[in-house]
C-alpha cells in the first residue's frame, strides 16, 4: 500500500511540475516577437499545440489552466502584459475569447492521434488552432461591435504566421509525440 501512495505522490510531483513549467513555455513564447509579415508573430500557439500533443489533453488542461490562472491573478504571463496592463482587466479585454480559445486548442491537439499521414495531421491540428480564432473573433466582436471588419482585425494579419507555425508542427510531429511516453 505504501509503495501505490510513494508512486502516486511522486507522480503528481511530476504532473505539477510539468505543468509549471508548461506554463512557463507558454509565457516566454508569448513574449518573444518575431518578425513576420504582416504583423510580428509569437509562438505562443505553437507552445499550446506543443502541450497538446506531447502532455496529452488533460495534463494539457491542467497546464493551459493553471497558465490563465497565472494571468487572471497578475502575473504579467500574457503578451502585452505587464505594459498594457495585467490581471483579470486585462484577461477580459481584446484578447479574452483567444486565451481561452487556448483550452479548446490544447484538448483537441491532446485528444485527436496522429498518423504518418501528414495532410491529415494537418487538418487536425489546423481545427485545434481554429478554436482561439473562432472564440477570439466571437468575443473581439462582442466587446467591439460586430460593424467592425472583426476578421480582418482579429484573424486577418496572423493566418500566415499561424499557418507557419502549424506547419512546423506537423513535421515534428513524430518528435513530440516520444515526449508522451516519458509523462505517462
Amino acid at each position: 500500500m505504501e509503495i501505490v501512495k510513494s508512486t502516486n505522490y511522486s507522480r503528481l510531483v511530476k504532473y505539477i511540475f510539468l505543468a509549471l513549467m508548461g506554463t512557463v513555455l507558454i509565457a516566454i513564447s508569448s513574449k518573444i516577437k518575431i518578425p513576420f509579415y504582416p504583423v510580428p508573430m509569437t509562438m505562443q500557439t505553437f507552445v499550446v499545440l506543443f502541450i497538446g500533443v506531447s502532455f496529452g489533453w488533460k495534463l494539457g488542461i491542467a497546464t493551459v489552466t493553471l497558465y490563465l490562472l497565472e494571468g487572471i491573478f497578475g502575473l504579467p504571463v500574457f503578451s502585452g502584459t505587464p505594459e498594457k496592463g495585467v490581471g483579470f482587466i486585462y484577461f477580459t479585454g481584446p484578447t479574452m475569447g483567444y486565451l481561452i480559445g487556448f483550452l479548446f486548442a490544447v484538448f483537441f491537439a491532446g485528444k485527436f492521434t496522429y498518423s504518418k499521414n501528414i495532410l491529415l495531421n494537418f487538418l487536425k491540428l489546423s481545427f485545434a488552432i481554429s478554436f482561439i480564432y473562432i472564440l477570439g473573433l466571437i468575443w473581439l466582436g462582442l466587446l467591439i461591435g460586430w460593424e467592425k471588419p472583426i476578421f480582418k482585425l482579429g484573424a486577418q494579419p496572423f493566418l500566415l504566421a499561424e499557418l507557419f507555425k502549424i506547419l512546423l508542427m506537423t513535421f515534428i510531429l513524430s518528435k513530440v509525440q516520444k515526449i508522451k511516453s516519458y509523462i505517462q
